[in-house]
């Protein structure tokens, strides 16, 4: 296949003039956002120095959609996505600025910081699942794989822009401009959100206020064992293993003795060159498939865990760009795969079950791993999470052999 082929494939959605839009925006917004959470995780340790506050710091931004994550994807059922945005984003700006202000003042203390966290996992308990299911009212079921990859793609072109600015403006200006930035780019998502054509939209039906409908949402994904198994993996895999924003500063600072935060900036834009490059070798696959995603965790398992033995930090820092292209073709895999396989009245609580499992888990994974290095170092937390991957790529294989499900059984799962 040639170059302008496989350009075309692989940046399909962005045809979409929404979502081309949509994607600008969000490009610059997390940008911004990774600016943050460099900030914020350094800023932790400065404070305290402790794994285990750290740890919580990251938990509290998710204990919302842990407990509650089935009504914030209902809500995004009942309403229409855009305007749920339009609240969110907002908020977000304003939390940000908020952070900014505390830290220039000199009054942010740990207290502040853990309800900062917490209001802003509040506002990601409606903001995740609105965003989620909004992708395919952008762009249609056919392209909607393909979004997501490109989705994810800019997710970590963000991780791969954010940290190494956030490095630069703490050494020369401290945590509090990382707060301002982030703050100012959620402008550029109010604007493209304004700037979008509603008659482009794909009419998505909403759901009427009923008793028992985030039960229903429960009973339908269990009913339905690809979905169930898929969510159960995504579980296992957030709460061990995707804990980077505690693993990577402490790896940084203890393992390797780190002594500002651009080290720590560079080890965050390794796993998103990587991320960029797995984000759009998915782009670029048509379709997800039980199998792919099997692959995918093994894969993610066995780098992650030699990012856990690496001897020195250019070596971590080299074995992060493929641990990140894995780690993002997973989750994109199982993004796309939960997208097109749910039905239109159920995607809202359906993905809300897959951010409880894949951010959700935080609350508990963070904290865990936080203790777990307190009691040993780094290299174990990263390694606890290298063997859950792995014994979740086993599962995955075993399921899809056990199925064994006849071709038209399959295609009929994946309409």
């Amino acid at each position: 296949m040639n170059a302008r082929a496989y350009s075309s494939k692989t940046f399909a959605a962005l045809s979409v003039r929404n979502f081309r839009l949509y994607f600008v925006g969000q490009l610059i917004s997390v940008s911004g956002t990774w600016m943050q959470s460099v900030a914020l995780g350094w800023l932790v340790l400065q404070i305290t120095g402790s794994s285990l506050d750290l740890g919580l710091v990251v938990a509290l931004q998710f204990v919302p959609m842990l407990f509650a994550g089935p009504y914030g994807g209902l809500v995004a059922d009942r309403r229409e996505k855009r305007q749920i945005l339009y609240v969110t984003q907002s908020v977000s700006g304003i939390l940000a600025l908020a952070l900014g202000l505390l830290v220039t003042t000199h009054h942010v203390t740990m207290p502040a910081l853990y309800l900062m966290a917490a209001l802003l996992g509040l506002v990601n308990l409606f903001d995740n699942p609105a965003r989620q299911s909004f992708v395919q009212q952008m762009v249609g079921p056919e392209l909607v794989a393909n979004a997501v990859s490109l989705n994810s793609v800019l997710m970590n072109a963000g991780r791969l822009i954010g940290p190494g600015i956030a490095a630069g403006f703490i050494a020369f200006f401290g945590s509090a401009v990382c707060f301002y930035v982030n703050a100012g780019s959620y402008l550029a998502v109010l604007v493209a959100l304004v700037l979008m054509r509603r008659k482009d939209f794909l009419e998505m039906r909403t759901v009427s206020r009923e008793k028992g409908q985030v039960r229903l949402g429960l009973r339908y994904v269990s009913s339905q064992p690809l979905l169930r198994e898929v969510l159960i993996s995504i579980a296992a895999i957030g709460t061990f293993a995707y804990n980077f924003t505690v693993t990577l500063p402490l790896l940084a600072r203890t393992t390797f003795h780190a002594r500002s935060a651009s080290d720590y900036g560079l080890l965050m834009a390794a796993m998103g060159l990587g991320a960029i490059a797995g984000g759009l070798a998915m782009a670029y696959r048509a379709r997800p498939t039980p199998k792919l995603l099997a692959g995918l965790t093994l894969g993610f398992g066995a780098m992650l865990a030699l990012v856990g033995v690496m001897p020195t930090f250019t070596w971590a820092e080299v074995v992060l760009i493929p641990t990140g292209a894995l780690s993002i073709a997973l989750v994109s895999t199982a993004n796309s795969f939960l997208q097109t396989n749910s039905s239109q009245e159920m995607r809202g609580r359906v993905m809300s079950l897959y951010a409880i499992a894949f951010l959700g888990t935080t609350p508990i994974g963070a904290p865990l791993v936080g203790v777990v290095i307190r009691y040993t170092n780094p290299r174990v937390g990263i390694l606890l999470g290298a063997v859950v991957t792995l014994i979740t790529g086993a599962f995955l294989v075993r399921t899809a052999l056990v199925r064994r499900a006849p071709d038209s059984e399959l295609n009929a799962a994946y309409r």
